[in-house]
């Protein structure tokens, strides 16, 4: 299938695809228009990105496309609303990049604790401060607290707990004795791990329910002069209630990501938060190790290849888990052609919307088949009837759910 690569992707990954048969077009700063008039003048089935945003107008320049992936975890870059109205797939690539990220929030951790940049740039710029740097309280036997525990809470915890943190956690599927097994202290909410922790890192993805989780209750609940880092996503951090905790409390945030962050990948930045000397500020680079890119990478050949191949997209995030079928219609036939397309002719005249289905051929020289149609409606005995009638069909039965 054809590819459009609109990011930067390395090259092992972009030679996967190539050696596994697929047209490959490598547009790595395509964004905004330039991908909108990649994807008219290329036409691809397929499009890889990790931080360009993919918008309804993009996928509509497109009609066929077919699949979207993230090279990444999150992927509220991505208009997932638009691509499941046009039966366009989205995939993600989960726990590629935990150990980076993980390893990021330590360093900004460690940063925030030692004051390196500060320090860094002093001495760039010929001062010496020795007195103004040695004040740093340490790490260890302090509280870390990890709001989320998906790969890289637990990949964050990992780490901590080696430089003899304390950790307390929440997550929304998290019990008392998955914190006992994971050797954490359990916390019933976010709010108690803001108010445990001397250390308050975010770990939960950016959807609706966790926008602005830290809010100006959370911050209100963070103890004077603690540490906040948030290596996930923007949207998750009232921004206005942060700046008030930096300058009322003293609170310390070391920040991979911020709200609005430029949409482009190099140029001017203009966000208030940038310059304030109590925020140390990286360039949403949490995922951007050549270890994890490569993983990252490769794993997104896999699940174009898979799709390519089977049709099934791994890491699908936009198929519904749960459907409106109200029956199971099963259909037990020979393998002939037209069989399936007289029964589903009986099941549009019953107005039965069809919501899933499957067919499986068993392994015989005469082989017979089982087709499984998961429907939303008014189920009849004369549809049934019909339709167990039909010319090869051995059996069909019909199954409320």
């Amino acid at each position: 299938m054809k590819v459009l690569i609109a990011d930067t992707l390395p090259e092992r990954g972009v030679q996967a695809l190539k050696d596994a048969g697929h047209a490959v077009v490598f547009e790595p700063k395509a964004s905004g228009e330039t991908l909108l008039e990649a994807l008219r003048a290329e036409q691809p089935q397929a499009l890889v990105v990790r931080s360009t945003k993919v918008n309804s107008a993009m996928m509509e320049a497109n009609p066929k496309m077919e699949l979207i992936v993230r090279a990444g975890a999150g992927y509220d870059t991505i208009d997932v609303a638009s691509a499941s109205q046009r039966g366009v797939f989205v995939a993600n690539c989960p726990g590629k990049n935990a150990t980076a990220v993980a390893e990021l929030t330590i360093g900004l951790m460690l940063a925030l604790d030692r004051r390196i940049p500060d320090n860094v740039d002093d001495a760039r710029a010929g001062r010496w401060n020795k007195a103004r740097y040695s004040k740093a309280q340490g790490i260890k036997g302090k509280t870390l607290g990890v709001v989320g525990l998906g790969n890289i809470g637990k990949a964050v915890i990992r780490r901590a707990k080696a430089l003899e943190m304390r950790v307390v956690a929440w997550s929304r599927s998290l019990t008392e004795e998955e914190a006992a097994e994971l050797g954490v202290t359990y916390a019933a909410s976010p709010l108690a791990v803001a108010a445990a922790a001397d250390v308050v890192s975010l770990h939960v993805a950016s959807v609706p329910a966790t926008r602005h989780l830290a809010n100006r209750a959370f911050f209100e609940a963070m103890k004077p002069g603690a540490f906040f880092i948030n290596t996930t996503r923007g949207p998750v951090v009232d921004e206005e209630a942060l700046l008030w905790a930096i300058d009322e409390k003293g609170i310390c945030a070391g920040l991979d990501v911020f709200d609005g962050e430029p949409p482009y990948k190099e140029g001017a930045l203009d966000w208030s938060l940038a310059g304030h000397p109590n925020v140390y500020l990286t360039h949403h680079i949490g995922a951007s190790t050549q270890q994890a890119q490569d993983a990252t990478a490769l794993e997104a050949v896999r699940v174009i290849t898979v799709y390519s191949e089977t049709g099934r997209v791994p890491n699908c995030v936009n198929v519904a888990m749960r459907t409106a079928a109200t029956h199971l219609l099963t259909v037990r036939h020979r393998d002939r052609v037209g069989v399936l397309a007289a029964v589903l002719d009986e099941v549009r005249k019953a107005h039965w919307n069809v919501q899933e289905m499957e067919n499986l051929v068993f392994a015989s020289d005469d082989a017979a088949a089982c087709a499984r149609i998961w429907f939303s409606g008014e189920p009849n005995v004369v549809t049934l009837a019909r339709i167990n009638h039909q010319q090869h069909v051995l059996a069909a039965t019909l199954i409320p759910l």
